[in-house]
């Protein structure tokens, strides 16, 4: 299905190109005054300097040629030269038929869909998920599912830190509190142990210890150093408690990412390139791009329309040590390798914008990448508390997310019991639905770039613009629907829509036509913002409509199946976009 915007601007374009004007001028848009008219149309403006003409004649034109229209119910010139629709219900409800009847609410497929690679995770493993990793997270998730929706081919990659310094140190301050392990005997070449001598939260422990001395003392920092070489050297000891720390992280995480409603589809590190980066330095070399630079090894990738300097990218340090931007110019090579990828999205703190865009350019400048293969960088801002710095415990140390989720669940909690009575069994499971559209919503309602206050009280409240509001809409409608299943409707045969009898009733049914241009940019500019922002407005106009009509208990019929048809509707739609979003609506609140 076309949008329902591009097929009023048809009906427009194809009555100026009548009236002997161009096509083009007849554009409409939503209407920037929504108390005079639904839609506008300011092509006369333009159209008055082509064709030498005052602008109101060419809207009187057009407007009576519009007069006997299958899409306008009105069209109205206003001086000095705008033309004021408002569109036939007749045309909407047919619109809205279709939407209920095609695939994806007949949402157009790519002719060529895109192979897309997300990277959206980044955690190093060994260390608790924190606050920090939140944004990247839901942020990332939500593109993967509306890049999916809109008929793209993704793929999401969590990208672990699994190969760096924090390996060394926790290696480090294991040896200094177990020196006899079998792992530190140089001349062992039997079996390592099956079990790990630490758990995962020895780990949530031994790495801070490990951190915090490395930065009091520089010969502990240097046996960390020296430790994290063995491990890249293939060291069997090294490698075999570099296992037992991937055995116990990795699930951890997955739990933790699966209580945020994450999941990834491939669970690669920074390990995982470590054998291919010596071949991709030399092959670098060899294509005389990469040169010695006070015993670095080096890229330029400044150009010449550059306004400020680009410092050179550097592939190996002067010990021949590889960099993050090592390992990611050769997690892009690998990427080309098996995926191929159109297009790949890298979702990170705006701080690191620098580096990305040093990677790109690398990366092309050394062909790692087809020329025409997109590399963008979401650069997203900070998660901040009320006081407008970054999100912290009571204490002023880094929150910990399951301590974050459970505030949050505690807080719905306590917010669900306190309006009525209900099991304990059932108040958990909805507050920990309700607490996930919180703070999803919470985070993704904001345009990513931009810094955002976390203030849970605002978040987990039923009213405003929030997540819980939005399922508290959803609830509302599919209790109006079990009712009327209750008293022997049929939701699957009464399904059809009736011409709007109302303000409020066209205004919801205008909202619902929307669905496939804001999803269509949703993708395109990788906004999830735009879906909120239209959940939103979509959720104030059906409950401007519920307020205002006697839906079970209309006498008419045939109107109560139109109310009925516009109710699953727009229950589909929701549904549809917080999945997009990445929560979901339980049953009843």
């Amino acid at each position: 299905m076309k949008k329902f915007l591009d097929l009023i601007s048809e009906e427009m374009k194809q009555t100026f190109e009548a009236a002997g004007y161009d096509r083009e001028l007849g554009k409409v848009t939503l209407s920037n005054r929504p108390d005079l008219c639904e839609y506008q149309c300011n092509g006369a403006m333009a159209g008055a300097k082509l064709y030498k003409k005052a602008p109101i004649m060419i809207a009187n034109e057009v407007a009576e040629r519009l007069s006997g229209s299958t899409v306008f119910s009105e069209v109205t010139a206003v001086a000095p030269g705008f033309l004021n629709c408002k569109v036939k219900e007749s045309f909407i409800t047919e619109y809205l038929s279709g939407m209920r009847t095609e695939d994806k609410f007949g949402m157009e497929m790519p002719e060529n869909p895109k192979k897309v690679i997300i990277d959206y995770g980044g955690p190093n493993v060994a260390k608790p998920l924190h606050v920090g990793h939140l944004r990247s997270a839901i942020i990332g998730e939500s593109i993967k599912r509306i890049v999916r929706y809109a008929g793209h081919d993704i793929i999401g990659d969590i990208h672990l830190g699994d190969w760096g310094l924090q390996m060394g140190l926790i290696i480090t301050e294991l040896k200094e509190r177990q020196p006899d392990l079998v792992y530190f005997d140089e001349n062992y070449e039997g079996e390592y142990p099956e079990e790990a001598p630490f758990t995962i939260a020895d780990l949530g422990e031994i790495y801070p210890t490990a951190s915090a001395k490395s930065k009091e003392d520089e010969a502990y920092k240097e046996r960390a150093l020296d430790a994290t070489f063995k491990l890249q050297s293939g060291v069997r000891g090294h490698r075999a408690l570099w296992k037992h720390i991937m055995d116990i992280s990795v699930p951890d995480l997955k739990k933790n990412y699966a209580n945020l409603n994450v999941d990834f589809e491939l669970w690669k590190g920074e390990s995982d390139v470590h054998d291919v980066i010596p071949g991709m330095a030399e092959k670098m070399k060899a294509d005389g791009f990469a040169y010695m630079s006070e015993g670095a090894l080096v890229v330029d990738v400044k150009e010449e329309t550059d306004t400020k300097e680009l410092p050179p990218c550097m592939i190996l340090k002067s010990d021949g040590a590889a960099l993050y931007t090592t390992t990611d110019l050769a997690t892009i090579m690998e990427r080309m390798k098996d995926y191929d990828p159109d297009l790949m999205i890298y979702l990170t703190d705006k701080r690191q914008a620098l580096h990305f865009e040093q990677v790109f350019r690398c990366a092309r400048k050394t062909k790692l990448v087809k020329p025409e293969t997109e590399m963008i960088h979401i650069g997203f801002g900070t998660m901040n508390g009320k006081d407008g710095k970054p999100f912290k415990t009571r204490e002023g140390g880094v929150m910990r997310l399951e301590v974050l989720i459970k505030e949050i669940n505690d807080e719905m909690y306590r917010k669900i019991t306190d309006n009525r009575d209900v099991s304990e069994e059932e108040a958990r499971e909805t507050a920990s639905i309700v607490a996930l559209s919180a703070i999803k919503y919470g985070d993704l309602s904001n345009q990513a770039s931009k810094d955002y206050i976390f203030d849970i009280d605002k978040f987990t409240s039923f009213e405003g613009d929030t997540g819980p509001y939005i399922l508290y809409t959803i609830v509302r409608i599919k209790s109006i629907l079990n009712k009327y299943k209750e008293q022997g409707g049929s939701i699957a045969e009464d399904a059809t829509f009736g011409l709007a009898g109302s303000e409020s009733e066209k205004a919801l049914m205008l909202e619902l036509t929307k669905f496939n241009a804001v999803m269509e940019t949703a993708c395109a500019e990788t906004a999830p913002h735009k879906v909120c922002a239209y959940i939103y407005d979509l959720a104030n106009a059906f409950n401007k409509f519920y307020h205002e009509t006697k839906i079970l208990s209309e006498e008419d019929d045939a109107k109560k199946k139109g109310y009925i048809a516009l109710l699953v509707l727009a229950r589909d739609v929701l549904e549809t976009c917080i999945d997009l979003l990445g929560f979901s609506a339980p049953e009843r609140m």
